[in-house]
């Protein structure tokens, strides 16, 4: 099957799959990083195929909307790719975008951990989709679905988590700002992945100031 038909059909699958997901974590947030996907992937070296798969596969089924489970996603890609007679290797490196895309994954000490300009690219893309305009909106509605406070200056952000307790973190939806979002510029892997994430990155800095400029009764 050619490359062209495999992610056409795999874009049906995601967007059939994903129908009805939370806000954040829909369709259009696939969409947006498949499209950052291949903006990026103007300026690497990659294979495109593997990039778009990626990129479209890499929220199937977060283990956030699984009870933390972190093998669905995998076997749910697996399992459709297979059944497009994807082969075996493109497939393992698919998986493996998957399984190391996360933030929560970068807290994890491995000395072994799986890296590829694929998931670079991917990474970089999913990453600028939590930051900027699109980034903050997606932060709050993710804690209105989780009913967590806007902000609580009594609590405040846990900088040095580890990924368990990142996952069962509960802290308003502020920290997470401190907690992984102002955090991404710095840890972007491609050019234009930093060219892009400074500009978002300095939209969050503002807006943190009118938040809090709003919330004292300051302006």
């Amino acid at each position: 099957m050619k490359d062209e038909k495999i992610i056409q059909e795999t874009i049906a699958f995601v967007k059939k799959t994903l129908d009805g997901a939370e806000g954040g974590h829909d369709w259009f947030h696939i969409e947006r990083v498949y499209k950052n996907s291949l903006l990026i992937a103007k300026e690497e070296n990659v294979d495109l195929l593997i990039v778009s798969l990626g990129a479209l596969l890499h929220d199937i089924a977060d283990a956030k909307f699984h009870n933390g489970d972190e093998s669905i996603g995998p076997k749910v890609a697996s399992d459709f790719l297979i059944s497009m007679n994807v082969s075996a290797q493109i497939i393992e490196h698919v998986v493996a975008i998957i399984n190391n895309i996360s933030y929560k994954s970068s807290l994890e000490l491995k000395a072994d951990k799986f890296s590829s300009l694929e998931l670079q690219v991917v990474q970089d893309a999913d990453r600028l989709d939590a930051i900027g305009a699109i980034g903050i909106a997606r932060a709050f509605n993710y804690g209105g679905f989780k009913n967590r406070s806007l902000y609580n200056p009594d609590i405040l952000p846990n900088l040095e988590m580890t990924k368990e307790e990142y996952k069962k973190s509960t802290a308003p939806t502020i920290n997470h700002f401190y907690e992984k979002l102002l955090l991404l510029k710095d840890k972007m892997n491609t050019r234009s992945g930093k060219k892009l994430a400074k500009k978002r990155h300095l939209f969050m800095v503002k807006y943190l100031n009118q938040f809090y400029s709003e919330w004292n009764g300051i302006s």
